[in-house]
């Protein structure tokens, strides 16, 4: 009998074993001293946040030409650091321009000052709150980060998202802001017979159709906006001779190089500080660093 109460209670354990394996678990938190910056990331049906080892070094002083899209987001991550009121920021435009970076180099600028960094999936975003909830009493400061954004329709990150920007019951507490990078200003993809949806007022005045306004909603939802635009020939340039300079090559070097970082850009079909940078490193190592 005993034998047989004994064999029941193992599958009994194993079974709740497994059931422990698939079930939503509370979100653990993790070494907040390990790292400045951090990853949401699902392990099966649980939430995990990773330290990341190795934070990108890049500064502000680092990104050039985007000076005033520097200035804003810069101003409002102080602001934030300080405890001052201070906006969800959505980064939209020309691909490879900074928008990544700018955040990144704000986290090096402010870490000091008590900010964090969480990067969160797209996939992920549903589990917002969760993640809301891990870090309301900390003292930090933490933007939650949500890079390359843009939804399909149907998506539920969507939602989530809207949520807490705006209307939420349970919005995010003022120790968390969100930072949003996107390569188009409205990110849920937008159709041309959702504007036969238009009104025309009397006025001569367009309203948008309720597709549409929908649609416009999420962004409007972020207090700033921060459009990047595609570099200029000379703007390009210009990042280029900041590179090269980074690397240590001498001021011959670098006007040396000017034809080969055109022909680069050339066949890279795009001027961006991404391909400036892509060059640099490329040209040094092709030339083994000398100037």
């Amino acid at each position: 009998m005993n034998e047989r109460f004994e064999r029941v209670l193992a599958r009994a354990e194993s079974v709740l074993a497994r059931l422990e394996a698939i079930l939503p678990q509370p979100l653990g938190e993790p070494d907040w001293s390990a790292s400045v910056a951090f990853r949401y990331r699902k392990r099966g049906a649980h939430g995990v946040l990773e330290p990341v080892r190795h934070v990108a070094a890049i500064r502000l002083d680092d990104l050039k030409e985007i000076d005033d899209q520097k200035a804003r987001v810069q101003r409002n991550t102080e602001r934030f650091v300080r405890g001052l009121p201070a906006n969800n920021v959505l980064l939209t435009g020309a691909r490879g321009t900074g928008k990544s970076s700018l955040v990144k180099a704000c986290l090096n600028a402010y870490a000091d000052a008590g900010l964090r960094l969480i990067e969160v999936d797209k996939a992920d975003l549903i589990d917002l709150p969760d993640i809301v909830d891990a870090v309301a009493e900390r003292p930090e400061r933490f933007v939650l980060f949500c890079d390359d954004l843009s939804f399909d329709e149907g998506e539920s990150g969507y939602k989530a998202l809207k949520s807490m920007l705006d209307g939420s019951v349970a919005a995010a507490t003022p120790n968390v802001l969100i930072y949003a990078t996107s390569n188009r200003r409205h990110l849920l993809p937008e159709y041309h017979r959702e504007n036969l949806q238009a009104q025309h007022g009397p006025d001569g005045e367009v309203h948008p159709g309720e597709a549409v306004e929908e649609k416009i909603s999420l962004s409007e939802r972020f207090g700033l906006w921060v459009s990047f635009y595609p570099f200029s020939q000379e703007q390009y340039l210009a990042v280029v001779r900041q590179w090269l300079r980074h690397f240590g090559l001498s001021e011959a070097a670098i006007e040396a190089a000017r034809p080969h970082a055109l022909v680069w850009a050339l066949e890279r079909g795009s001027r961006s500080g991404r391909v400036a940078w892509q060059f640099a490193r490329d040209y040094v190592g092709r030339e083994g660093g000398l100037g």
